[in-house]
């Protein structure tokens, strides 16, 4: 991923897609009941984080997905996956060191395409919304391919929020000359803190038949209330 200022080497990009990789193999591997799955299709959901979020990246940017530009792209997301399996049973009781790495990866995919959108001249408010995508990508994809709510579009822990609010971090700190670096590890930060604050204090954005049962009640209020 390049910017005018900086190009992020293969190895931190390799960093994500592994930190991607493991997270993607925990969530899997916590799976019971019907819902289990066998070590493939543990290995496909760990594979699918660490690579769906920048493979969604450069589609919107039209560029070659970088994950098929090279061998270690995609040896990295499936040797990760299967060190998450391995580490499923220690970490089980080690919450926090799983949304910790959550938020993490989520704050490393959101400034890579953010950056890297900024870097093709892609305007601000366009470039923060690949990276959220980027950000959210290989969630939603897991989600789908498992046949589950999609987290980003039901009351949770502020997922997109999160990405979004460090990837506008970034995209305004380059704004003001900061060198890429700088923004870019200020953008995970900002975004790794509030999703882990978000998921320990279980915050969330309002749920919207709260805000319509609000309006109903406000147009409502002088109408006669008709029982059968």
């Amino acid at each position: 991923m390049e910017s005018a200022q900086f190009t992020i080497p293969l190895w931190l990009d390799l960093t994500a897609v592994g930190l991607g990789g493991i997270q993607g193999a925990l969530f899997a591997s916590g799976f019971r009941g019907e819902r289990r799955l066998d070590l493939l299709g543990v290995a496909i959901i760990g594979t699918l984080i660490g690579l769906g979020g920048g493979l969604i990246r450069d589609l919107l940017l039209g560029l070659p997905p970088a994950s098929l530009q090279s061998d270690w792209y995609l040896v990295t997301a499936i040797a990760a996956s299967l060190v998450g399996m391995l580490l499923a049973a220690p970490l089980q009781r080690l919450n926090n060191v799983i949304v910790g790495l959550d938020a993490l990866v989520i704050g490393l995919f959101g400034a890579f395409g953010t950056s890297k959108a900024l870097s093709l001249g892609v305007p601000i408010v366009p470039a923060v919304f690949v990276g959220i995508c980027a950000a959210v990508g290989g969630g939603v994809l897991r989600d789908v391919l498992m046949s589950l709510p999609v987290s980003i579009m039901h009351v949770g822990s502020l997922y997109a929020v999160a990405a979004g609010a460090g990837c506008i971090v970034l995209a305004v700190l380059d704004l003001f000359g900061v060198p890429i670096f700088i923004a870019g590890i200020a953008g995970v930060a900002v975004t790794t803190v509030i999703r882990w604050l978000a998921v320990i204090f279980d915050l969330s954005l309002p749920e919207q038949r709260m805000l319509y049962r609000r309006k109903v009640a406000t147009e409502t209020g002088m109408m006669p209330i008709i029982r059968r």
